[in-house]
């Protein structure tokens, strides 16, 4: 498909970058930290700001006993509709839920500073821009456009952080949301139509206390926890050959992040916890990589028979990989991605993992792409100082609402 230029369609948002930029600020002054994961507030505010928009916005509240099944305490998931006629229906989510702010800022995290052409905030490039670059892009779409066929909606979720199941996924079993297509929050430049999976697993290792004066008679967890670690740190350097065929997926990491345990300097630790993460390439089998782990994890604890060692799984994230009945739409997203950044934009790989897993899983096409500089790490995406460059919230929205406006011209 041939993009168009529509100058009336990009005369609409022009005339409302200053509105764009409004709701952005809006959206990252309500904090929405996951975890702990209490994010109906924002929700709240969100649905009202939308609709002083005009849209008309369905709340889905997800069950109290599944949302603390999944460690958080509120998610209202949010969709709006808008039905052009018969034809395709293409979803657009973005999630409102973002990691701790943490340390070293120069900005409020929740200030929505604009310094130099940038507005900083926790959520600013992850995604609380993707929020404010898909209602303006439907408005506009609605207000500037107006298609002849299909239906665009709204998805804004509240669990992404800690792994979709609550948003994306549970808005699609539920039958809530049936599309055809999906665009997903981006954060950069490019346009992503592949990118990693993860593993995040939880090894305990529980021994025997005992005074520190007489230890041989405990059983150290800490010492037997630490010849695991070794080992899986002697084998993280295999991962750097399989590197994975796609640009800018890179190769497979392991990274452990989070252990604790024992009771006091002078005694003998009974329980050491840590959690490791391990990113899956598309060419890997995420059943492979589990089994592959847990084997090493089981071979180092043999050196220490009365230590007992537990392995759970957290989270199994799948890879995303393109399906081919979602090549036009990539297509012509970055035909008109390369038009407004008047430079080649091409689709490609990142190593994160997305909520974009979960409409792949279902068999629909989808694609990520939303406001961001040329990389996360300009973005400072879930470190301090996280920001978003104004004129790419505004060129991104004018890419989407163009595409968009091409995809349900018939």
């Amino acid at each position: 498909m041939t993009p168009t230029d529509r100058p009336a369609l990009r005369s609409f948002l022009a005339a409302r970058r200053q509105a764009m930029t409004d709701l952005l600020a809006a959206v990252v002054r309500i904090p929405s930290d996951n975890p702990l994961g209490d994010c109906a507030r924002h929700a709240a505010v969100t649905a009202g700001l939308l609709e002083a928009m005009g849209f008309e916005v369905e709340r889905h509240v997800v069950p109290q006993a599944l949302v603390q099944a999944h460690g958080m305490v509120s998610v209202t998931n949010l969709v709006v509709r808008r039905c052009f006629g018969d034809g395709p229906v293409i979803a657009l989510n973005a999630h409102g839920d973002v990691v701790p702010p943490g340390e070293g800022w120069t900005a409020a995290p929740y200030g929505a500073e604009i310094r130099e052409g940038w507005l900083y905030g926790r959520g600013a490039a992850v995604s609380k821009s993707d929020i404010s670059t898909y209602a303006f892009a439907l408005l506009a779409l609605d207000q500037a456009a107006t298609p002849t066929r299909g239906t665009v909606e709204l998805h804004i979720t509240y669990d992404e952080e800690t792994g979709g199941e609550l948003g994306p996924a549970w808005l699609l079993s539920e039958g809530i949301s049936k599309p055809d297509l999906a665009l997903c929050a981006g954060f950069s430049y490019g346009v992503t139509e592949a990118h990693n999976g993860c593993l995040h697993l939880e090894v305990e290792v529980t021994g025997r206390s005992a005074h520190a004066a007489r230890p041989f008679t405990g059983i150290d967890a800490l010492e037997a926890s630490s010849a695991i670690l070794s080992a899986l740190y002697a084998w993280r350097g295999n991962l750097a050959g399989r590197a994975s065929s796609i640009p800018g997926i890179g190769a497979p990491q392991l990274t452990i992040g989070l252990i604790s345990g024992g009771i006091n300097t002078n005694v003998v630790p009974d329980r050491i916890v840590f959690r490791l993460d391990r990113r899956i390439v598309p060419e890997e089998q995420p059943e492979q990589v589990e089994a592959e782990l847990r084997d090493v994890i089981a071979l180092a604890g043999l050196a220490f028979p009365p230590a007992k060692v537990t392995v759970r799984r957290l989270l199994l994230a799948t890879p995303l990989m393109p399906l081919a009945s979602g090549r036009a739409f990539t297509d012509l997203l970055c035909a008109h991605a390369s038009q407004v950044m008047g430079e080649k934009v091409v689709a490609g790989g990142v190593p994160l993992y997305t909520d974009a897993r979960h409409y792949a899983a279902a068999g629909i096409p989808v694609i990520l792409y939303g406001a961001g500089p040329r990389s996360i790490e300009e973005a400072n995406a879930h470190r301090a100082d996280e920001r978003v460059p104004l004129a790419d919230l505004h060129r991104a929205t004018e890419v989407v609402a163009l595409t968009l406006a091409d995809a349900l011209a018939g």
